[in-house]
């Protein structure tokens, strides 16, 4: 039964992956089959060895906006040395256990990130609105601009609504496709991927990237490479980080870096664009059932039949229903809360999340971004005179399980409070005294909701006492911000305090 579960899954993630790897490899100006080769390269790699088994890794939307510009610039055989070149940076990574940065990622550097990429990808897309012109490119105007505006908006309400409908097929797959039946069944004049590219479905085969072996490609190739392996290892470690959070057991991101550095280095010799963890696809293998190795390997053999002998369908496609897919993926990728719960933010945090987005937008470097933030955030710990380390010291009482908190929870050291309790019985409840303790932050204020949410699921709970009024309010403002568990579920009244 398990097996059934796995492959069924994997064969819907093949069917979600499908439009938009053929969406990032327009963002990232390459021929489809070269986004196809790094979804089949990249995803079966990372299935067989990677660090936790359901994620989803291939042609990814943070990957493909670092690569445009390199291959507008210089052509598509230096893409292929540059994604050689990341691989062998994620693996240097791995050497030097870099896969611990995920722990001075705080929320705000995190929906940065996302912010940025989101906005991003938006942009990259108005291209397809615009027409080649010996004095440049120039706004579409009149029927055409009306026919692209109708086609990518049906596009993103069908991306948008189809899961109201029926969860049986991804909404960006219908899109897709219905976008090319009415194009086909009105005979419009639309543009379509075989207008860009002729798609030659094959197989992978061994290619070494055509370009000058001297001191040149290399400095032109490493900056590329450098921005591609660090935004691939910072995105596969928070979908890691996600994926153990939603499943309840542990990743290993040294091994997930290692896994992603071998298949960007093997994707790069096949003819592939590399690529990273997707969140998206992830998430979409978990809700099918997807837990094991076999739904990505699965998805990635799946997918590359798909394409192989469905290339002639691919030339079909109208350009203007993959940018409606590429908004909807932009739509949903921003967090949209970090403007309307704006109120609810600490103004140092929201100041951090403003300023990794506003790197990323004016940059178009994530990975830059994204370590910017890093250090600034660690700065103000320092100035502020956080404690690095926090402790937590067993007191039972006869009502159970009881815990005292030492320092200062914040987002540097929330992986200590998941490892201090490991031996904790999630089934019964427990108390956690703050008279010693402070929480500092919202990333630390997320750890204990993550932290009462694992004991609501195995049902035990999870309560506080001696905490701070200050510490109250960052609570239920993060608590606001995410939805989540009844903020004054977690605090005991001064009566049951009193009754201990």
């Amino acid at each position: 039964m398990k097996i059934k579960t796995d492959t069924l899954a994997g064969i819907t993630v093949a069917l979600a992956l499908f439009p938009e790897a053929l969406a990032f490899s327009i963002l990232a100006g390459v021929p489809p089959m070269v986004g196809v080769t790094a979804v089949f390269v990249v995803g079966t790699i990372t299935a067989l060895f990677g660090g936790k088994p359901g994620m989803i890794s291939g042609a990814a939307g943070a990957v493909a906006v670092g690569l445009g510009p390199l291959v507008k610039a210089y052509g598509l055989e230096y893409l292929f040395a540059t994604v050689v070149l990341a691989g062998m940076l994620q693996l240097f990574f791995a050497l030097c256990r870099l896969d611990r940065i995920l722990r001075f990622i705080s929320l705000p550097v995190n929906w940065g990130f996302m912010n940025g990429l989101a906005v991003l990808i938006f942009v990259a897309q108005l291209s397809h609105f615009k027409t080649a012109d010996p004095a440049g490119p120039q706004w579409l105007s009149s029927v055409p601009l009306g026919m692209k505006i109708g086609l990518t908006a049906a596009s993103m309400l069908i991306m948008r609504y189809w899961s109201k409908l029926t969860n049986k097929l991804p909404g960006a797959l219908v899109a897709i496709v219905g976008g090319a039946l009415i194009v086909w069944l009105f005979n419009l004049p639309a543009r379509t991927v075989g207008d860009m590219t002729a798609v030659e479905g094959r197989i992978p085969t061994f290619h070494i990237a055509n370009v000058p072996p001297n001191w040149e490609t290399v400095v032109i190739i490493f900056p590329y490479a450098l921005v591609m392996a660090g935004v691939g290892l910072i995105e596969s470690l928070l979908t890691l980080d996600l994926i153990a959070d939603r499943t309840g057991t542990q990743g290993n991101g040294k091994r997930e870096i290692v896994a992603q550095g071998i298949a960007n280095c093997l994707s790069g010799t096949t003819g592939g664009m590399g690529g990273c963890a997707m969140v998206g696809q992830s998430l979409i293998n978990l809700e099918a059932g997807g837990r094991s190795r076999l739904s990505g390997i699965v998805a990635a053999l799946s997918f590359l039949i798909l394409a192989v002998f469905g290339s002639f369908l691919i030339e079909r496609v109208p350009l203007a229903s993959l940018t409606g897919v590429m908004f909807i993926i932009a739509f949903n990728t921003f967090n949209w809360k970090s403007i309307t719960q704006v109120r609810h933010y600490p103004v140092p945090e929201f100041l951090m999340l403003v300023l990794v987005t506003g790197i990323t937008i004016f940059t178009g470097n994530l990975a830059l971004a994204v370590l910017i933030g890093i250090a600034v955030s660690l700065l103000g710990a320092k100035l502020k005179r956080y404690g690095s380390l926090i402790s937590l010291i067993r007191s039972d009482n006869a009502d159970g399980q009881r815990y005292e908190l030492h320092g200062d929870l914040f987002f540097a050291n929330v992986h200590r409070l998941g490892s201090e309790l490991v031996n904790v019985r999630h089934s019964s409840d427990l108390t956690l005294d703050l008279r010693y303790g402070r929480i500092l932050d919202m990333t630390g204020a997320r750890a204990v909701f993550d932290l009462a949410r694992l004991f609501h699921q195995h049902g035990g709970r999870l309560q506080l006492i001696h905490i701070a009024e200050d510490d109250i309010q960052l609570l239920c403002n993060t608590a606001r911000l995410f939805q989540t568990l009844n903020c004054a579920a977690l605090f005991k009244s001064d009566r049951q305090m009193g009754q201990e």
